[in-house]
């Protein structure tokens, strides 16, 4: 299922209510370690990780835990928070992106929350041939910039930047074909409307459901089973999620 609906709205009351749970998924996430990590262990390729709006590494730092637990190099993005489109952004992420590629010899997986996850595709837009595969958690697509529950909390972040017209004019490009792109999403998601994380179908893009609420997506123990199943995927034998 995809959206090609430009007139989403954000979720509702309710469900933007019940991101209260987000720091009991933390604490299920860690009390269920021994069950996470029975999940499929890395092949030692570097994952390149993006945290959502105003976040920083530290809100990552559960999960690329446990990705290195399982046998992954994750790194974090080293930008400080995440406030938007700022001056020089995709410069530093290409710059980051580049070294790991370069030191590792091998291509780098993205792994972007929320408004990381935007910019995560465009990243992999941008160089293709540094990276392996993108998986986003609860990230819209562009055109979906409305169905937020934070998009005057982005606007006022991101200043006079929040939608430069070249910027959403390449976000809005197609995926390129010959990578792996995988969306993560939950109904209940209070922040972002599930609708709008939607990826158009096609054979190297695929849409995941978990039961999770956006700000504890990166601790979900649910999809951090499936982010570490997609990261498993061998890289010249991408394979869509079986549950």
């Amino acid at each position: 299922m995809t959206s090609t609906d430009t007139t989403i709205g954000p979720p509702g009351v309710a469900r933007l209510a019940a991101e209260w749970r987000a720091p009991l998924e933390a604490w299920l996430g860690l009390m269920a370690w021994p069950w996470l990590r029975r999940s499929p262990r890395g092949d030692g390729h570097a994952v390149l990780v993006l945290p959502g709006l105003g976040g920083s590494d530290l809100s990552t730092l559960l999960l690329r835990r446990f990705l290195k637990a399982q046998g992954w190099q994750a790194h974090g993005w080293e930008l400080g928070r995440n406030l938007g489109p700022r001056q020089g952004l995709f410069q530093s992420l290409a710059q980051r992106l580049t070294d790991l590629h370069t030191v590792s010899q091998r291509r780098v997986s993205l792994v972007g929350w929320s408004l990381g996850g935007v910019f995560a595709r465009e990243l992999a837009k941008q160089h293709p041939a540094a990276v392996r595969q993108v998986v986003t958690l609860g990230s819209p697509l562009p055109q979906h910039h409305r169905a937020t529950n934070v998009r005057r909390l982005y606007e006022c972040l991101a200043g006079d930047r929040a939608y430069p017209p070249e910027l959403m004019a390449r976000l809005s490009e197609p995926l390129p074909a010959q990578l792996p792109f995988t969306s993560i999403y939950s109904r209940s998601d209070g922040i972002v409307h599930w609708r709008a994380s939607l990826l158009p179908k096609s054979e190297r893009t695929e849409n995941i459901r978990v039961s999770a609420s956006h700000s504890g997506m990166g601790f979900s123990p649910l999809a951090l089973r499936v982010l570490a199943d997609r990261l498993a995927q061998p890289e010249d034998d991408w394979q869509p999620y079986r549950s």
